[in-house]
């Protein structure tokens, strides 16, 4: 008898205990530890919510090894994420020291008005993200400045990290540079451009209630915002940096590399290098008070350049009100960001490698008897692997794969099920704060997901604008007999 054949099959109620205990394990670590959650306690939820499900897989008749490559597989499946968040944190340490963030937020705050804030906030991430293909740069570069503009303006810093991270969603999954929005259409079997016409039909309705929501938000929300405190913050910028429109060269040069389809990594690397070297041309001032005491001005440059990139640089003194504004973490501030990844990739590593994930889906799918249902349950499988496998791709994926001969046996387009991948597995991932994408954004932003996920409208209206249209029958595509 073969090895296979002595696996026994998990229940569904077998398969949930893990979700279960780690459910109850989160709870209890936001309730205890508040914001703080994800600087230790959940990682702790997530390896033991992992031993839990190793321990069924096992019991099931898996053994150790094929668990263990199940967990290396995961994690590895991550380390593009997480290269690129060590070279974000760099990034923003090189263009901190440079002025290339604070010209940004200059300028911003020149320009944008505070009623129109939140709405431009939201559009310009948008065209971005559309332009580059990246949620991640997007918010990694553009965001950075938006963030310390709406900081400055005295918004509620969740309702600004919402703003840009729903503009920055909706550019990446209507450009067809972007990652997921090719991958949708392959796990469904159709083609790109049919894909993005027929998701516009979920998507723009749902920005554009979006967008009347910010604009709504911004004539009607208080702040602490006024013209002499946005004075001061100008002001201050002015003094301690050199503010020129050169500056944003560098991050022109950014967007220009990633639309021309070179990697995010090599992107990021040359973002972050340019950074440093803009740093030594235009602000002496700042390397020389980061480096502090050196021989020559050559010493001080590599000084604060590495700084920079690998840890926390703060410009202003310690209590000043606008401290945050100007202070970046480096490469250090995005390690319990990665470690949280880590963790969440071995637990799904090994729901997925002792079948307690498929064993659940399936038997969800088995409840989905109308056309609505399906559109329902598809959306809900997807946000439940990006809950459970924490990692977007795999809740675009897995899906992908499952309902695909579903959807045929239906008579439905394949259109329909990748229309419904993106509007509810991209978006959604942004949510949870031990998926890829939620660590990261609460990482680059400083604002904890827990604290911005309400605010991230785009990315709550898209997968309930996509089961209505199921629901209700609008542009359903059914499939040619001919």
């Amino acid at each position: 008898m073969s090895p296979k054949s002595n696996k026994k099959k998990p229940s569904f109620i077998i398969s949930l205990l893990p979700i279960i205990v780690l459910v109850g394990l989160l709870f209890l670590n936001v309730k205890i530890y508040g914001e703080d959650a994800t600087y230790g306690s959940n990682q702790i939820a997530l390896i033991i919510a992992t031993g839990i499900a190793a321990i069924i897989g096992l019991r099931l008749g898996f053994n150790w090894k094929k668990l263990e490559k199940g967990i290396v597989k995961s994690i590895k499946s991550a380390l593009p994420a997480i290269l690129i968040l060590l070279l974000i944190g760099a990034l923003a340490g090189t263009w901190m020291i440079s002025g290339v963030v604070p010209t940004m937020i200059y300028y911003g705050l020149e320009i944008i008005h505070p009623s129109i804030f939140l709405v431009a906030a939201c559009i310009v991430s948008a065209i971005v993200a559309m332009a580059t293909g990246s949620s991640w740069s997007t918010i990694a570069t553009v965001g950075l400045a938006l963030i310390g503009v709406g900081e400055a303006l005295g918004f509620h810093l969740p309702l600004v990290a919402g703003a840009i991270i729903s503009g920055a969603y909706f550019g990446d999954k209507m450009s067809p540079l972007s990652d997921t929005t090719n991958l949708a259409p392959a796990m469904a079997g159709t083609d790109l451009i049919t894909h993005i016409r027929y998701m516009a039909l979920t998507t723009v309705p749902s920005i554009l209630l979006t967008l009347i929501i910010f604009l709504i938000l911004g004539f009607t929300i208080e702040t602490n915002a006024n013209a002499g405190n946005v004075a001061n913050i100008m002001e201050t910028i002015e003094g301690k940096f050199y503010i020129s429109p050169v500056l944003l060269i560098v991050p022109a040069i950014v967007v220009f590399l990633i639309v021309k389809k070179v990697s995010a990594v090599p992107a990021l690397l040359i973002g972050t290098l340019i950074g440093a070297i803009a740093a030594v041309i235009f602000q002496p001032g700042i390397i020389q008070q980061i480096a502090g005491e050196t021989s020559s001005y050559a010493m001080a440059c590599y000084k604060a350049s590495m700084d920079a990139m690998f840890g926390k640089i703060t410009i202003l003194e310690e209590g000043n009100s606008m401290e945050r504004l100007l202070t970046t973490r480096g490469m250090e501030g995005m390690m319990n960001t990665i470690w949280l990844i880590i963790c969440a990739m071995a637990f799904g590593g090994v729901m997925e490698a002792c079948g307690l994930l498929q064993k659940i889906t399936k038997s969800i799918v088995s409840i989905a008897k109308s056309t609505g249902s399906l559109i329902a349950t598809t959306a809900g499988t997807c946000v439940f692997f990006n809950a459970t496998a924490s990692d977007q791709y795999l809740a675009i994926v897995v899906p992908g794969r499952m309902f695909a001969e579903t959807y045929e046996d239906r008579g439905l387009a394949p259109q329909n099920l990748s229309r419904t991948l993106e509007d509810s597995g991209t978006v959604t991932s942004v949510l949870f704060p031990w998926n890829t994408c939620g660590a990261a954004q609460s990482s680059i932003l400083h604002v904890a997901t827990g604290d911005y996920w309400m605010y991230c409208f785009f990315n709550l209206i898209s997968p309930a604008m996509t089961v209505l249209f199921g629901y209700f029958n609008i542009k359903i595509a059914r499939i040619n007999k001919q």
